[in-house]
């Protein structure tokens, strides 16, 4: 599913157009980067969590020579899914 099919379904579901729609999930879309931008956690009642986790910069191996280099901290945003996503994902 890409945003165009969760708009269609948000559409077709509340009865409204299709470009409203778009611009719905756009916005909220939106709302979780900036959010995550921030360092904030975003709670969605039984959907998930998405957290902004820090990655420590570290030494690491070029694969190819074997050479030591040094990687860059980071930050990533990752999800965990609420109980009732992981029940549907294993029935």
């Amino acid at each position: 599913m890409n945003n165009t099919d969760l708009a269609d379904a948000i559409a077709s579901a509340h009865g409204v157009s299709k470009s409203d729609a778009r611009k719905i999930v756009d916005t909220v879309f939106a709302a979780i980067g900036d959010a995550a931008a921030k360092g904030d956690e975003v709670s969605l009642n039984g959907f998930g969590k998405f957290k902004v986790k820090d990655n420590p910069a570290r030494e690491g191996r070029n694969p190819a020579t074997g050479e030591a280099i040094s990687i860059k901290a980071s930050r990533k945003l990752v999800f965990a899914p609420a109980k009732g996503v992981k029940d549907k994902l294993n029935t």
